[in-house]
């Protein structure tokens, strides 16, 4: 077999659901973990120079924000290692199915995940062929440490209930700020609006962001209207923006890696060899 034939199989193998899905994720991680970083600090920003001038009034804030900021840290790299974990994953158990099939039974990859999918080869002890067993036995020992598929599969079905959380969550200063940006926009335009200008406010005790007792905690009129035009107030409602579509992307390539891995689980385990891994 030559050199781009042996390739041309070995893409046979390839998951491209698991590849597509592991692309997507780290790129709505990166997403929704930086920008919402940088969100979380232009919103204290804000919060400490237009809503209130007594620190103790956003101290508790300011430590939620922060942590906050840690356990994005935390989902940063845990999405990470577990994306790389699934996209392994994926190739593991995409070539025990397409080997099942048959199109993918005579790469050499195919053939060392066939050894720990059926428990073993026979006949291949030829010098001639000691780096093949070589490479092959790394895909045994490979097939070996990811031979539990339900495992995984139990495992991301909880994460993305727990990611649909997140997702739900993130909406929530999208929210808040397109309140604020829609309520500027009834400043700026007060053709649009039967109320008096001085009357239309944003008020961050409303949605629990600062206590009752707050002085000012809410900005009126001419004077929420500059704040609306402050850089700091249109990068950190668009970061939001970017945070909440990170946050779906996530989403996406968690229900995509559900899905390809319940499909292989259940085709290996209708073949009977599910419980041979």
């Amino acid at each position: 077999m030559g050199w781009l034939e042996c390739c041309a199989r070995c893409l046979i193998g390839a998951p491209f659901a698991s590849l597509v899905a592991t692309g997507l994720c780290f790129f709505g991680v990166a997403l929704f973990c930086g920008c919402g970083h940088e969100a979380l600090t232009g919103t204290e920003r804000l919060i400490e120079t237009y809503f209130s001038k007594n620190y103790q009034d956003y101290e508790y804030l300011i430590d939620v924000i922060h942590a906050f900021q840690y356990v994005i840290y935390g989902t940063a790299s845990f999405f990470f290692l577990y994306g790389a974990l699934l996209l392994a994953e994926g190739f593991y158990t995409t070539g025990a199915v397409r080997q099942i099939f048959g199109d993918y039974k005579t790469t050499i990859c195919g053939k060392g995940l066939s050894a720990t999918v059926t428990g073993g080869q026979k006949g291949r002890g030829s010098r001639g062929h000691h780096q093949a067993h070589s490479l092959e036995r790394v895909c045994q020992c490979l097939g070996k440490w990811l031979g539990h598929p339900d495992k995984f599969v139990g495992i991301t079905y909880a994460l993305t209930i727990v990611w649909l959380l997140v997702f739900a969550c993130s909406a929530v200063p999208v929210y808040i700020y397109f309140n604020t940006w829609s309520t500027c926009q009834s400043i700026a335009f007060p053709t649009k609006t039967s109320a008096s200008i001085g009357t239309l406010c944003a008020d961050a005790r409303m949605y629990g962001v600062l206590p009752w007792n707050a002085f000012p905690g809410k900005v009126c009129g001419s004077n929420l209207l500059s704040i609306c035009k402050t850089p700091e107030f249109q990068m950190t409602f668009h970061l939001f923006i970017a945070a909440f579509v990170g946050a779906a992307a996530t989403l996406v390539s968690l229900l995509t890696y559900m899905i390809a891995a319940t499909y292989n689980f259940a085709v290996l385990k209708l073949m009977g060899r599910g419980t041979k891994f």
